[in-house]
Order: C-alpha cells, then sequence, then structure tokens
C-alpha cells in the first residue's frame, strides 16, 4: 500500500504540553518580480507519544487524521536534537558514531 501523506520539516518551538509539541515550519519563496527571498513561517501541533522532543529539536511530522482540535500531525523522527547532534533518520543513533 502507498504511503501518500505529507511530511514537512520543522523546528519544535514549545513542548508545554502532554504528548503535544508545537512545531514552526519554515517556507523560503522567491519574489517573482523584485526576486527577494520571503521567509514564510506556519505553526503547527504535533503529537508526540514518547513525550520526549524538546524546545530546539528539529524534527519530521507527518499527516495524520484529526486527533484532536489542532492537532493533525505526528511526530514521525527527531533529526537533530537542541544540542546540535544530527541524527540519523532511519536508524535514530548519531552520525559521529563509527
Amino acid at each position: 500500500m502507498v504511503n501518500n501523506r505529507k511530511r514537512l520539516i520543522g523546528r519544535v518551538v514549545s513542548d508545554k504540553m502532554q504528548k503535544t509539541v508545537v512545531v514552526q515550519i519554515e517556507r523560503r519563496n522567491l519574489h517573482p518580480v523584485y526576486k527577494k527571498v520571503i521567509i514564510s513561517t506556519k505553526r503547527v501541533m504535533a503529537h508526540d507519544e514518547s513525550d520526549a522532543v524538546k524546545v530546539g529539536s528539529v524534527v519530521r511530522i507527518v499527516e495524520s487524521r484529526p486527533l484532536s482540535r489542532n492537532k493533525r500531525w505526528v511526530v514521525e523522527a527527531v533529526l537533530e536534537t537542541p544540542d546540535g547532534v544530527v541524527l540519523n533518520p532511519a536508524t535514530g543513533s548519531s552520525e559521529t558514531e563509527a
């Protein structure tokens, strides 16, 4: 079965709720006339079952069924920790390991 769900990458800006994080997604577009880079951001709530994702982490979220009034996304993987450690998305281990 094909999985056609949208996946986005963003930075966690709030983890104050239980099993929910707020992820800020940043898009960069070039203005068609003025050729200036325009940065637009969007904040979405995402479900975090483990409740272990901290503020500053870079995460990949995937769309899901509505989980509450505002939650339509689920944290799929943590790509980078707040300390700057880049994780391997496939295994979840750090890439500095040999």
